[in-house]
This record gives C-alpha cells, sequence and structure tokens, in this order.
C-alpha cells in the first residue's frame, strides 16, 4: 500500500456486487475502500464524514436513489469526484446523472482492469465514460429535452393512465393534457401514445 492511496466510498445496496467490488479495489495497489453505503441516504452521510477521493454511486437504491444523492452531496461539496455505477446503461440515466454531477459512468458487469482504471483516471481529474456510453449520451445530447411536466406525462402515460386520469393526478385540465403530449410526441419523434411508451422505456424514462 503506498503513503497516500485513493480513498474509495462505494454504495450499492447489493451485498453481493459491493462486496465484489471492495475485493477488487483492496486487492490493487495503491487504493482503499474507506466505507460502504447501502442506501442513498447513507452515502450522503458517509461521504461527508469522509470526503473520499472517488464515490462509486449505484443508482438504484432504497431511501434515496443515486440521482437524489450525488444531487445532495454534490451541492455541499461542488468538487466531489462521483462516478455512477450500475447494471444500467439507458440514455436518461447516463444523462441525468452526468448533469447532475457525476464525473463518470461505469456498468457493473466492467472488468477489473477497466474499474480500477476508472477510478485512477477520475481521481486524476479526467471524466471515465466507455464508448459505448459515450455514443449513448451523444445521441440523447442531440435530442430535444422534456420539460418536468412533459416527463410527469410520459410516465403516466407509460403507467397505462387515460388522458382523464392524468388530469386527475396531476390537476391540470384535458386541453393541457394534449398540449404536453403533443410537445412529447413532437420531441420523441413519434405519432402515438404507444411509440412513445416505447421510446420512454428504451431511453429509460419509465419502467415496465
Amino acid at each position: 500500500m503506498t503513503d497516500n492511496p485513493i480513498r474509495v466510498l462505494i454504495a450499492d445496496d447489493h451485498p453481493i456486487v459491493r462486496n465484489g467490488i471492495v475485493r477488487m479495489i483492496e486487492l490493487t495497489d495503491g487504493m482503499e475502500v474507506i466505507a460502504e453505503a447501502e442506501t442513498g441516504t447513507e452515502a450522503v452521510v458517509l461521504f461527508r464524514q469522509h470526503q473520499p477521493d472517488v464515490t462509486l454511486m449505484d443508482l438504484r437504491m432504497p431511501e434515496m436513489n443515486g440521482v437524489e444523492a450525488i444531487l445532495a452531496i454534490c451541492a455541499e461539496f461542488p468538487n466531489a469526484t462521483i462516478a455512477i455505477l450500475t447494471t444500467y446503461d439507458t440514455d436518461e440515466d447516463i444523462f441525468r446523472g452526468l448533469q447532475i454531477g457525476a464525473k463518470g459512468y461505469l456498468l457493473k458487469d466492467s472488468k477489473m482492469v477497466e474499474l480500477i482504471d476508472a477510478i485512477r483516471e477520475l481521481h486524476a481529474g479526467q471524466r471515465y465514460i466507455p464508448p459505448a456510453v459515450g455514443a449513448k449520451l451523444a445521441e440523447r445530447m442531440s435530442l430535444p429535452q422534456l420539460s418536468d411536466r412533459e416527463l410527469e406525462v410520459l410516465r403516466l402515460m407509460s403507467a397505462g393512465k387515460t388522458n382523464q386520469n392524468i388530469c386527475d393526478d396531476l390537476h391540470i385540465s384535458e386541453s393541457t393534457v394534449k398540449f404536453h403530449i403533443n410537445n412529447i410526441f413532437s420531441k420523441l419523434g413519434v405519432r402515438d401514445r404507444t411509440q412513445a411508451v416505447v421510446v420512454a422505456i428504451q431511453r429509460g424514462i419509465a419502467c415496465l
């Protein structure tokens, strides 16, 4: 172990995955895991306590998800070095995570050498985005961005809600719902609700 190892915080609610990553890092000279979090809330607390050099953050965690945890950490520590660590590579996850302050994006099935290289590059002040993820990100950034309200409407559409259901849920008029739906169709380049829902699922905006 070197005198000043790279101090890593790992946030993941799956013990097997988390333990595997811990093991890989601990076997690498010049790195150490200084804390492990099982929830987003715990990740924020542990980051504040240890202020690690690099944080690997899962997106899907209980209590507070990874996006919310990254937002909370970056609000308090603007220079935090956080990489998203996830099994998902959907466009919206990539875009949202990097948009709010993450410096890198790693898939959980990455090889050990890729994980270690990523941590080193992040610690050196570089971003780490694998080529395949970078291609998805470039494509996503070229598309018109949906507003927060349009995202809400699209998610409700994906859940099978009718226009009237959406009116009731969001407390808006039917004409406003139709206005948002037309904007969604235009921005996604689709012609109907079914196509819109398919694109939403592909991009990670909505889940099956």
